[in-house]
């Protein structure tokens, strides 16, 4: 076998074989001969066929399954001898396949680029530090309770927080316009889930008032027919309804699942799962800096191929969560093109930190891992027999787990500075959506 090789473009390589025509014949002929050992063709006892009725009934067959063989054998020999590490699997042109002259074909494949990780000491990362206190758990209680709020019909007027039951009618230069109306329809007012001019002029209306407004939509409303209209709206409000929070009393406990212990320990438990979300927030922050730090200090060329499966995985990922099923159907690759090159960069820089230091997969975080995963569906034992079963999502939380690995151990050596922050700064509590 005889091979070249060249650079195409960047990390395309051509490798040009050559097999002499002598090895593809002699193996083509062992094959037929194993084959007329046993071959139980119509007239002949098996294995008794003379071997030109083998080579007149096989010589075609075997000599294909020859070639794709030879051609799969001598590409990995190729790479073998040349140290390539392909990132995908190559794309095959045939030169000369003829029966009787030598073998020769082209494999066009991507390699992975040569991958050098600089010093991570000079990587620098904040690291917010918060205390859970008495008021955070406070607030936290308080989100609780509204959580679990009910309406009780008042004789006043409507204000900021109340429900008023409405019918509406809404009208562009007179005309009802569809979408526009609807019966017996909720509002609370103040929670920004209407246009605020519609909101607004339901503020100070009392049950069996009506009246009309003018609401401007928005340039960038969603239903475009609309977007920037000035509408007028019929609006009847039939009941308002204030708004009450339950009592933290025992029964409120009982229904986060406690039975024992009562507000004292509903508040042990809220502290536990605020340290813990804000544990876990800190945790990707300091995630995200790191691999922030780590792409810009090892930029590198990727390979075509890694970055379009990418794209493919997170087309699917965002079809699926949209709950699209047509077959055929695809989402367009510009939006994911970043993201798809952030992900295969971080895989080969982080690849190459775990095998350089040969950081190994911890089994008692797998554990860990497995275990929180389970945790989150009603039937853990059922999910975590299945995770073991299953080499390769058991690998998936191996990944996960070497890729925490990796970034504990950068962060042992990265500068790391600590700053406090409350608990709604580290995890976003209270935020508007």
């Amino acid at each position: 076998m005889q091979f070249t090789i060249t650079t195409t473009s960047g990390l395309e390589r051509k490798i040009e074989i050559v097999i002499p025509h002598t090895r593809v014949a002699g193996e083509v002929q062992r094959r037929l001969r194993e084959i007329a050992r046993t071959a139980n063709l119509k007239g002949f006892r098996p294995g008794k066929a003379p071997f030109a009725v083998i080579q007149r009934q096989y010589a075609s067959q075997v000599q294909g399954e020859t070639v794709s063989e030879l051609i799969r054998e001598s590409y990995s020999e190729a790479i073998s001898t040349q140290n390539l590490r392909p990132a995908s699997d190559p794309r095959i042109e045939p030169l000369s396949v003829d029966e009787g002259s030598d073998l020769r074909f082209a494999a066009i494949v991507e390699v992975l680029p040569e991958v050098t990780v600089k010093p991570v000491e000079d990587i620098t990362v904040e690291r917010t530090v918060t205390e859970i206190g008495e008021s955070d758990i406070d607030a936290m209680i308080e989100s609780m309770r509204r959580q679990r709020v009910e309406y009780s019909a008042v004789e006043r007027a409507s204000i900021s927080g109340d429900r008023v039951i409405v019918d509406f009618v809404g009208r562009l230069e007179g005309v009802a316009f569809a979408g526009g109306s609807g019966t017996d329809t909720p509002f609370v007012l103040g929670a920004g889930r209407a246009i605020p001019e519609f909101e607004a002029a339901l503020l100070g209306m009392s049950a069996g008032e009506t009246k009309t407004a003018p609401v401007n939509f928005p340039d960038n409303y969603g239903a475009t027919e609309l977007a920037g209209k000035l509408a007028e709206f019929e609006l009847t409000v039939k009941t308002v309804e204030q708004e009450v929070l339950p009592v933290v009393d025992e029964a409120f406990v009982e229904a986060f699942g406690i039975s024992e212990g009562g507000v004292a320990k509903l508040r042990e438990e809220v502290r536990g799962s605020m340290e813990r979300e804000a544990a876990e927030a800190v945790r990707g922050k300091l995630r995200s800096q790191v691999f922030e730090a780590l792409k810009l200090d090892n930029p590198l060329e990727l390979p075509r191929a890694l970055v379009d499966e990418q794209i493919e995985a997170l087309q699917a990922d965002m079809m699926q969560r949209m709950g699209n099923r047509q077959p055929g159907q695809q989402l367009p690759r510009e939006p994911f093109e970043e993201q798809a090159r952030s992900r295969v960069l971080l895989g080969l820089l982080v690849g190459e930190l775990i095998r350089r230091e040969g950081i190994k997969v911890d089994r008692e975080r797998v554990r860990a891992k497995l275990d929180e995963v389970a945790s989150a569906y009603p039937n853990a034992d059922e999910v975590r027999r299945a995770y073991l079963q299953n080499p390769e999502a058991l690998r998936q939380i191996e990944t996960a787990v070497l890729e925490d690995q990796a970034i504990d151990w950068i962060l042992a050596r990265a500068r790391v500075t600590d700053r406090p922050a409350s608990f709604a700064e580290v995890t976003g509590f209270g935020r508007q959506a």
